[in-house]
């Protein structure tokens, strides 16, 4: 299967960064290399883009799309070590960086990759194809370890259930694949959720994701390497999919906005704190009517930028 992920809130996007020729921008979410193509094509040949991904498919298959452009470099990694990652590849500053955050088009749609419902195959979901999989998760963890994700990272009211049901299965055995699972969790939740609209499963399978790949602190510590690596002027641009997501993300902008954060009632300040950075929109942009009727995977879709001061 292709590596194809259809980009939301792409124009947007593309016009947020404010592409210079000349300039140095990271794509911190490879993916298919769609923004990357849009960015590339914006600089004209000249500057530099680097593409980060951990996912071994979004390297091989971006840097087929796009190996033909000079100023173009892939490196596989987590975001989360976007410094490092951008120093070993020769990029002290950037004038821009993108995240698209959460999981790919791609990694759902692959039955093989077993992030979806949708679709019976082996419990995976490790966007990194290493490391602890929602298989040891599932099969491993305590009913009060799982409780904790999938309230956590799922923000699921049946939690407990669910976690109750998982242990109940394990009894007769591993539950190996994602049908198990989500059948699993149909059975465990009341019956009110099982006739809402929705699969049931949908938040649980949000929250091992999340848990496998360590995707919010992830993106807490991405956030904060962008930030470095900006130069004054230079632009943050982060989709989000989910309300854990862009909390952090709307958190720790505001964050970076804020100057001084002595208490009230001092008469001067003495933290010396000064802000950071500014938003370019307030309150994020949403994706239109339009591409929410062609994508619904848009619809939870939030783009929020940050211009570095």
């Amino acid at each position: 299967m292709d590596f194809i992920h259809k980009p939301v809130l792409f124009r947007e996007t593309i016009e947020a960064l404010d592409i210079r020729p000349g300039g140095r921008y990271i794509d911190g979410t490879l993916g298919g290399g769609g923004h990357s193509a849009a960015i590339l094509e914006a600089l004209g040949g000249t500057g530099r883009l680097l593409g980060i991904d951990q996912d071994p498919d979004a390297i091989k298959a971006a840097t087929e799309r796009l190996g033909h452009w000079p100023n173009f470099t892939a490196a596989r990694g987590n975001f989360r070590r976007m410094g490092e990652l951008a120093r070993e590849n020769g990029l002290e500053r950037a004038h821009g960086v993108l995240l698209d955050v959460g999981v790919s088009s791609y990694q759902l749609d692959a039955p093989e990759r077993g992030f979806s419902y949708h679709h019976d195959a082996p419990l995976d979901m490790r966007m990194s194809r290493e490391g602890t999989s929602a298989y040891d998760l599932v099969n491993g963890l305590s009913e009060g370890e799982l409780r904790d994700i999938i309230w956590r990272f799922g923000e699921d009211k049946s939690a407990g259930r669910i976690a109750a049901g998982i242990i109940r299965a394990r009894e007769h055995g591993a539950i190996e694949t994602t049908g198990q699972l989500a059948e699993i969790v149909k059975r465990s939740v009341p019956a009110a959720v099982r006739r809402a609209e929705g699969h049931p499963a949908r938040r649980t399978f949000q929250a091992l994701r999340i848990a496998v790949n360590g995707e919010l602190d992830a993106l807490s510590e991405g956030l904060d390497g962008a930030l470095e690596l900006l130069e004054p002027g230079g632009r943050l641009a982060v989709i989000t999919f989910h309300s854990l997501e862009d909390r952090i993300v709307k958190r720790r902008m505001a964050e970076y906005c804020r100057g001084c954060t002595c208490p009230p009632d001092f008469p001067v300040c003495v933290c010396g704190k000064k802000p950071r950075g500014k938003l370019v929109h307030k309150g994020g942009l949403a994706p239109s009517t339009e591409e929410m009727e062609e994508n619904p995977r848009a619809r939870s879709a939030r783009l929020r930028v940050l211009e570095k001061l």
